[in-house]
């Protein structure tokens, strides 16, 4: 089926606060519209609105045809207790809602119709169509397929009946994956679904997207993902208030956006120098004004009649003058000042060096389960720049664990040197979570600091008042992943280690967070599947991480034995 979305005039926000209003979008079959803006601006919350989860504060949201078969995937894969994959695929797709829906129709069947009700025939034909479309059919002979093509069931912990609970991020983002691969929405709505994909998740994504016939509105600060996947952008600009929908790709709309941000201020730039102008013009012709009846009445006797009413003419004529300027500065155009967007002004706290070896693995070799890491030998010296990558499953978070000092080799040796002063970002963002309020974490982290102090560091990562006081695990991913920088810039780090520290974080910090590690001067052990971070960040080695052994890719040669 052929379905279009159209929102008209919507507004979305949540209690009393409106996050954007005026929105309209129509996503039409073929379209592949990302949305973008900072964290808070309500990408989600526009998402929920096209999904009818939600009721918005004004516009509409409709569909055509009316019973199109609309998919959302929300941004943390839920993890319900005692949810097994299957189960947790056939939600997701939709399979099991349209199920229940058949045999409660079925059901019905059987039943003597109510009067003036709806007869039970048509109740069943309209949910046995809604089944065959969703795929429900043939999902059980599907499902295992599209498992092993993933890579999940060559883990034996991961099959149909594995409990999703049990499941690492990575392969829980594999089973978000397995549910888009196996749905048949008509419009999907996808919720950052690049984070704790590996590249091969990755590329598969950028496949099934760019491959749907029905329209996509996704959400996602991967901008390589972007780059290769969007037709449009609508970008929602909460420092200026303002929506705006622009046609082409992500580097089109990086680049009209600029030249409209460039446009705006030079319009302000101009207005206001109009009417500093004018406004300055008036002033001096009133002082001119005043001087100059103030001059008559000290020269003219009171009997000198003409003089006086040449005086009060030359008065008459100057505030004349000045009426008129000030009818002109009335009739200008007002050209509101593009409001300064907030930016994430961050820098990575020093600690004094490290002993010139930082880590050391000397045939070191891990047993987790039925896998086994290593053997592996390697060393990480004092202000090197490592990038790490790697398939989901591969050994990456244990080669961290190993080199960190935090998991003993069961076999070789693993050694962490002296005077190492560690600052992490981990994929769970550890750092923050927890029943405690977020200034009570950071006061027990840093005690140096007086409480008034801390509120000013975490506003300056956009974490006010109504932040702080909110337990941690009450906070968005992408407030705990600034929380944790907030830390890394307030406490000294010699060793800064980021896994994955892209996930949540929205395109303007992203850009920032490379900066700050671009005048970095430690030691870098960075975890990535961001392209165009590995691209950007300065580097100077790379390790692939397979199936427990590590590969220096500049040299290709196992960094084992």
């Amino acid at each position: 089926m052929t379905a279009t979305l159209v929102a008209k005039a919507l507004a979305g926000g949540y209690a009393h606060r409106t996050l954007f209003d005026s929105l309209d979008l129509t996503v039409a079959p073929g379209d592949v519209v990302g949305v973008v803006g900072v964290n808070g601006a309500g990408k989600s919350t526009l998402l929920r609105l096209l999904a009818g989860l939600d009721e918005p504060q004004g516009g509409s949201v409709a569909l055509s045809p009316a019973d199109a078969f609309v998919g959302w995937l929300p941004q943390e894969h839920e993890r319900v207790p005692g949810e097994t994959v299957a189960e947790y695929i056939g939600r997701r797709t939709g399979c099991a809602q349209a199920t229940r829906e058949m045999d409660a129709a079925a059901t019905a069947l059987a039943e003597p119709a109510a009067p003036g009700g709806a007869d039970p025939a048509d109740v069943y034909s309209v949910a046995l169509d809604r089944w065959l479309a969703s795929g429900a059919a043939d999902l059980d002979d599907r499902l295992p397929a599209v498992l092993y093509d993933l890579g999940l069931t060559l883990d034996a912990d991961v099959a149909a009946d594995a409990l999703m609970t049990s499941l690492s991020g990575g392969q829980a983002a594999r089973v978000g994956l397995a549910a888009l691969l196996l749905s048949r929405f008509d419009i999907v709505l996808l919720d950052e679904p690049t984070n704790d994909l590996d590249l091969d998740g990755l590329e598969r994504l950028e496949g099934f997207v760019t491959g749907l016939r029905g329209g996509v509105v996704l959400v996602s600060h991967d901008r390589e993902f972007l780059a290769r996947s969007v037709t449009k952008i609508l970008e929602l600009d909460l420092a200026q208030g303002a929506n705006r929908v622009f046609g082409g790709g992500y580097q089109s709309y990086l680049e009209e956006r600029e030249t409209a941000r460039a446009q705006k201020r030079a319009d302000y730039d101009e207005f206001a120098d109009k009417k500093a102008d004018l406004v300055g013009r008036a002033r001096t012709q009133r002082e001119w004004s005043s001087q100059g009846v103030r001059n008559a009445m000290k020269k003219s006797p009171d009997n000198d009649k003409i003089r006086r009413k040449a005086a009060a003419e030359s008065s008459e004529k100057q505030a004349q003058k000045v009426r008129q300027m000030e009818s002109r500065i009335s009739r200008l155009d007002e050209v509101d000042e593009p409001r300064k967007e907030w930016q994430l002004e961050f820098t990575i706290g020093a600690a004094p060096r490290s002993s010139s070896v930082v880590s050391i693995l000397n045939e070191a070799i891990i047993h987790q389960g039925d896998f086994v890491f290593g053997p592996v030998s390697l060393q990480v010296n004092a202000g090197e720049r490592i990038g790490i990558t790697g398939p989901n499953g591969a050994g990456k978070t244990t080669l961290l664990r190993a080199l960190l000092g935090r998991r003993a080799a069961d076999s070789g040796s693993a050694s962490l040197g002296a005077s190492v002063a560690i600052g992490e970002i981990d994929q769970a963002r550890a750092s923050v979570t927890g029943g405690q309020t977020l200034v009570a974490i950071f006061e027990e982290r840093l005690p140096d600091l007086a409480a008034g102090e801390i509120r000013t560091l975490l506003a300056k990562f956009g974490l006010t008042a109504d932040h702080v006081s909110r337990p941690a695990d009450a906070l968005s991913p992408g407030e705990r992943t600034r929380a944790g920088l907030a830390l890394l810039q307030a406490t000294g780090v010699n060793l800064l280690v980021l896994d994955e520290p892209t996930n949540h974080l929205d395109l303007a910090a992203i850009e920032q967070l490379e900066q700050a590690l671009e005048s970095y001067t430690g030691t870098l052990l960075l975890v990535t599947h961001d392209r165009r971070m590995l691209a950007t960040v300065r580097l100077d080695r790379h390790w692939a991480v397979d199936a427990g052994q590590v590969t220096e890719i500049t040299t290709g040669v196992a960094v084992g034995r």
